[in-house]
């Protein structure tokens, strides 16, 4: 967004006792982002492309995002062999439940709040893909049996029925240089 010096450009609120100004409206908030482009826009589908699954099928790893009733924000890392999410059709996934810490905070919040969201990532490449939609928790379908792994069958799975897909922007980790060997901390 280019900076302009007309009587519609943004001016800062006052700042507060500590020093922090913040954003209080979403007209503020679109004025200092500007419009997104409508490519942006456009890009935000409901079902599942071949691009999409695609990427699925290469994909190793993804964050599973949740909150409970009250709000109150998870993330969760999965991950498993690339093309661990099942896809069962062009609307539905299906993540098995790997061993792990047993807290089950991610399966907690959809229990109160079916709304979730999956960020899947490929090391090495600057492909994002986003998926929200509605949460579900089984204890047993038809294809648990095709997510055994290393001779364990998963005794939970997590059922998206997607809302939104879409590809998400690349600049992040571009500029971060996250799968750039020269970029990791020494230790």
């Amino acid at each position: 967004m280019s900076q302009t010096t007309d009587a519609t450009a943004h001016r800062p609120a006052a700042p507060r006792a500590d020093g922090f100004v913040e954003l209080s409206s979403p007209a503020e908030l679109r004025e200092l982002l500007g419009e997104p482009h409508p490519i942006v826009i456009d890009k935000v589908h409901d079902r599942l492309t071949d691009e999409d699954t695609g990427m699925l099928a290469r994909s190793p790893f993804c964050l599973l995002a949740t909150s409970d009733g009250r709000g109150n924000c998870d993330i969760s890392p999965r991950g498993d062999a690339p093309g661990f999410t099942r896809v069962l059709g062009p609307g539905t996934l299906a993540l098995p439940d790997r061993p792990g810490n047993r807290r089950g905070d991610s399966f907690h919040n959809i229990l109160e709040n079916p709304h979730a969201g999956l960020l899947y990532l490929i090391p090495g490449s600057t492909d994002v893909l986003r998926i929200n939609g509605r949460a579900r928790i089984l204890t047993d379908a038809p294809f648990f049996d095709a997510m055994t792994r290393d001779g364990r069958r998963p005794v939970l799975a997590l059922l998206l029925e997607i809302e939104e897909i879409y590809p998400h922007c690349p600049q992040s980790l571009r500029r971060s240089g996250l799968w750039e060997s020269g970029s990791r901390p020494a230790g």
